[in-house]
């Protein structure tokens, strides 16, 4: 049964507003052929767009650059503007943009730890009003929230959760009476981050994949076939609860110490360096531990760099800048091992020739978090594996970071399990002494061990092909941490898995919140444009 007048005429306004918001401005003859509609259908669409304030030209295109034919049309920018909210244990950070994302104004608001839920929550509502003043606008048509914990899938709501300030309860409500006619919507903060990792980051060419969030907390998202996956009680990721051996107790429904997060989490990584002699950092959040992991790859990236190398062809590991000198992936395959030839009793790592590590594309720094810990212990898993630099000209095959050819490299000795006996003490060939930058490899890779067992237990479950590291942690270990990562996956899963570093570190949440909200406005504000509410 064809569709009536009214049915075609909201697809194709549909159809053309997704490709002035993925493409950007397009004139009337781009339009009609990336649609396929005929002219005069695409004249009426850009005519009943414009009159609902929908799209606007935005300017010319062309050599002649005027005329009807050379105008270009773009989202009416102004037609609504957006709220995003990162809420987190000691603060929230608060942006306002308009209906395209362009940033407008953004706000901080610290809240102490004994701060009470009713100041708290007259802060952060202060912020977000501040900031929509500064952006000059009226307020918003929708406000998204990202927060920790987890989303009652029947109301929406963020649910009581053991460990997290019960502000965080009370925040939408709040914000819903400041804001009547705004749609305030929320949603956990690492299915946020795995969200804008799809759609700008890491994971822009998976449908399928688990962001694996490493901050303050430990989390983690599914995507599988392009759908985000929430589960029955909305707990899908709880990864921080997962049971893992090396822990001093099993985590409780109330409180993930024993779990995954005792591995992993941020108080956990800052201990762990410790014991590897790194530099404390000021404090033991997610900032903190990752500004400990970004140190100690950029020493050994330093150490490991050969002589006379530099300039634009190398790698910025913290500016996750990729070049033609492969840095990055010259030092994964120094420290991260080998396939190949073994002494007896050494487990092969696969095929000479095979693949030790794979990585993404995309680099960066890293971004998503789940639950965050009722109490921090310190992990009973001491310095975990340790990786012997390879012998002289023993050869190996590795993917660069690029995802391009083969690059040599040189194998080594395959490194022992966790915790498991070596009869000797962890030194390298090129760092018999215990350097600062021996102290940097051995904590690379003892976290690298610690976060590969919760990547396994994901990877055998849901068989994801690609699993991103986010969070500030993520983010700062890179291409690096990433290999390490990916070299001990293949270890320990028969299922071909690539482990990639976030590109949006930290910011992911925000930037998530904006999307959803972008998303939502632009659902109502395109389902029927001639009853688009005014601007805000």
């Amino acid at each position: 049964m064809p569709a009536s007048p009214s049915t075609a005429r909201a697809i194709n306004d549909r159809l053309a507003l997704g490709l002035l918001q993925d493409r950007g401005p397009l004139t009337a003859g781009q339009l009609k052929q990336l649609t396929g509609l005929s002219r005069p259908t695409v004249a009426d669409l850009v005519e009943r767009l414009g009159a609902a304030g929908l799209i606007t030209v935005v300017g010319e295109s062309g050599a002649a650059r005027r005329g009807p034919n050379a105008r270009l049309y773009g989202i009416a920018a102004d037609r609504a503007h957006l709220a995003a909210l990162d809420v987190r244990t000691e603060g929230v950070a608060v942006l306002v943009a308009d209906l395209v994302g362009r940033v407008l104004a953004e706000a901080s608001v610290p809240i102490e730890g004994d701060t009470g839920t009713g100041p708290a929550v007259q802060r952060v509502v202060a912020a977000v009003a501040g900031a929509v003043g500064r952006a000059g606008v009226e307020g918003p048509h929708t406000v998204g929230i990202g927060a920790p914990g987890l989303i009652d899938p029947a109301t929406g709501d963020l649910r009581d959760s053991a460990g997290l300030p019960a502000w965080h309860r009370s925040l939408s409500a709040a914000l819903q009476e400041r804001l009547p006619g705004a749609r305030v919507t929320v949603e956990n903060e690492t299915n946020l981050a795995a969200l804008a990792e799809q759609r700008e980051g890491a994971a822009r060419d998976r449908d399928t994949f688990v962001l694996l969030w490493l901050g303050h907390g430990t989390g983690a998202a599914v995507v599988l076939d392009g759908t985000l996956r929430r589960g029955a009680s909305g707990g899908t990721g709880e990864i921080g609860f997962l049971p893992v051996p090396g822990t001093p107790t099993l985590p409780s429904a109330t409180d993930c110490s024993g779990g995954f997060h005792t591995l992993a989490g941020a108080a956990a990584v800052v201990s762990l360096g410790a014991e590897h002699g790194l530099p404390a950092p000021a404090t033991t959040d997610g900032p903190g531990a990752a500004g400990m992991v970004r140190g100690a790859v950029e020493r050994v990236l330093a150490a490991r760099e050969p002589a006379g190398a530099g300039g634009a062809g190398e790698e910025s590991v913290a500016e996750g800048r990729p070049g033609g000198g492969g840095a990055v992936a010259w030092a994964v395959g120094e420290t991260v091992g080998a396939a190949g030839e073994h002494e007896p009793g050494n487990r092969s790592a696969g095929a000479a020739g095979e693949p030790v590590a794979t990585w993404g594309a995309a680099t960066g720094h890293p971004g998503g978090r789940k639950s965050r810990p009722v109490a921090e212990e310190r992990p009973v898993v001491g310095g975990g594996a340790w990786e012997e630099l390879p012998a002289a000209g023993e050869p190996v095959m590795a993917r660069e970071a690029s995802g391009g050819g083969p690059l040599e490299t040189r194998g080594g000795e395959e490194p022992p399990a966790v915790d498991e006996p070596t009869g000797r003490e962890p030194v390298t060939a090129a760092d018999p002494a215990g350097t600062a930058a021996g102290a940097d490899e051995r904590f690379l890779s003892a976290l690298a061990d610690r976060i590969a067992i919760g990547a396994a237990s994901v990877v055998a479950v849901l068989d994801p092909g690609c699993v991103v590291l986010g969070g500030e942690i993520g983010h700062a270990g890179g291409d690096v941490l990433a290999g390490l990562v990916a070299q001990r996956l293949r270890r320990m899963s028969p299922l071909p898995t690539e482990v990639r570093a976030g590109a949006l570190g930290g910011s992911a949440v925000l930037r998530g919140a904006l999307l959803t909200a972008r998303d939502r406005a632009q659902d109502t504000l395109w389902s029927d444009p001639s009853r688009s509410p005014v601007p805000s």
